[in-house]
């Protein structure tokens, strides 16, 4: 078996080995893993959960058994998918009660305090990984002390909660905003007990390893639903912008995209994503060339960004990796971002970079005449490689 075994390590390409090497270590482990997810992670529609949950298939398509824990709110329920692909999965009622918001602890922290989480990670020795700062009210808890824990950061969140703060209309939001982010600002040290800290950008890795100096930091790029490119070639006949239009960074960069840019065009062009306020849907529909699609299945959001022709990415917010951005390069034709989008990733040339709107606009005129070749896929793939679900899961085992 020994020998059988050596034989078969042997065959391996370099990345294929040191993936057997980190699965055999991680199966001495017993091959077990603790998640603390801050949703249900399935359907995996917007930015964090998408991370969370192709995490997960990743980890279960090789053998990892995962035991998720998972808090309950807006309506999501249990899902048989994720149970599906998991050892075990917990379920935890959010307490979005009023209240939370007095205490000195950070509401998104606050609401998710839970007893009974904490006795089901008492119940084994595994590793755990706290997925963004919303989690880890039990980082430092002595309880577990001499445990393995990984802490995984989405976005710097004080940074994210006042960017959202600028770009939000109502006065009440705002105000809860600010206050928000100074309490997980004062909360963030709690990170200093994790026993590394995966960053998500190259740019939010600095910023950890220069403001927590003893705790290692690694960069770990979001996971995606792309085991390979799915771009189509040929033409599309529309623009596209998508994201959760519910969320200020997402509809306030809609907006400036049809004030700067689509209001200057003629081309079709479809503003799509999940719950728009009223403000957006009656700026869209002063344009007849602009077109709203509005809560798309997810299938039906993943035909449109494959037809488009060109994909319009526009932020005010260098925080985290946008997630869309990932969405995009794989499964989609050209695309346009500004260098906010694109900041801490090494996806610049994989990009027509603008940030004027007569650059926009000067770009949408040349791609829109364009066809997309194969040629331009091989280059993308090339470009992408580092994004590879497979080369984050070997850096995953090789931490856990």
């Amino acid at each position: 078996m020994v020998k059988t075994a050596l034989l078969f390590y042997v065959s391996l390409s370099e990345s294929q080995s040191t993936q057997f090497v980190f699965y055999i270590i991680f199966a001495i482990m017993q091959g077990h893993f603790h998640i603390i997810s801050f949703d249900i992670p399935y359907p995996a529609n917007y930015g964090g959960v998408i991370d969370v949950f192709h995490k997960i298939r990743c980890l279960n398509q090789i053998g990892v058994k995962v035991i998720l824990h998972c808090f309950e709110y807006g309506g999501k329920k249990g899902s048989a998918e994720l149970e599906s692909m998991c050892e075990k999965v917990y379920y935890y009622k959010r307490n979005t009660s009023l209240i939370n918001h007095l205490s000195y602890l950070p509401y998104n922290i606050k609401s998710r305090i839970d007893l009974t989480l904490k006795q089901n990670l008492l119940k084994d020795n595994y590793p755990i990984l706290f997925e963004v700062l919303h989690t880890c009210y039990l980082l430092n808890d002595p309880a577990f002390a001499k445990r393995k824990k990984l802490f995984r950061h989405s976005n710097i969140e004080h940074h994210y909660f006042l960017e959202l703060a600028k770009g939000e209309k109502s006065f009440l939001k705002k105000i809860y905003l600010h206050i928000e982010a100074l309490k997980l600002k004062f909360y963030e040290k709690k990170i200093k007990s994790a026993d590394c800290i995966l960053a998500v950008s190259e740019t939010d890795l600095l910023y950890f390893k220069n403001k927590y100096p003893n705790t290692p930091s690694i960069y770990l790029p979001s996971f995606h639903q792309f085991d390979y490119l799915k771009c189509k070639t040929g033409k599309g006949n529309y623009i596209l912008y998508h994201g959760n239009l519910s969320i200020s960074e997402n509809y306030n960069a809609a907006l400036w995209l049809i004030k700067n840019v689509f209001s200057k065009l003629n081309y079709p062009i479809i503003i799509a994503g999940l719950n728009p306020p009223q403000h957006l849907v009656d700026a869209i529909n002063a344009f007849p060339q602009i077109t709203l699609q509005q809560n798309c299945s997810e299938l039906e959001m993943q035909m449109l960004i494959e037809e488009a022709q060109i994909h319009c990415l526009f932020t005010e917010q260098a925080t985290g990796l946008k997630l869309k951005l990932l969405n995009v390069l794989y499964s989609g034709r050209f695309v346009i971002a500004n260098e906010l989008m694109l900041a801490g990733t090494q996806l610049k040339a994989a990009c027509n970079l603008a940030n004027t709107p007569d650059e926009y606009i000067q770009e949408i005129n040349v791609l829109f005449q364009k066809e997309f070749t194969s040629e331009e896929i091989l280059t993308r793939k090339n470009l992408v490689a580092k994004m590879n679900n497979s080369e984050k899961v070997n850096t995953l085992l090789s931490v856990i």
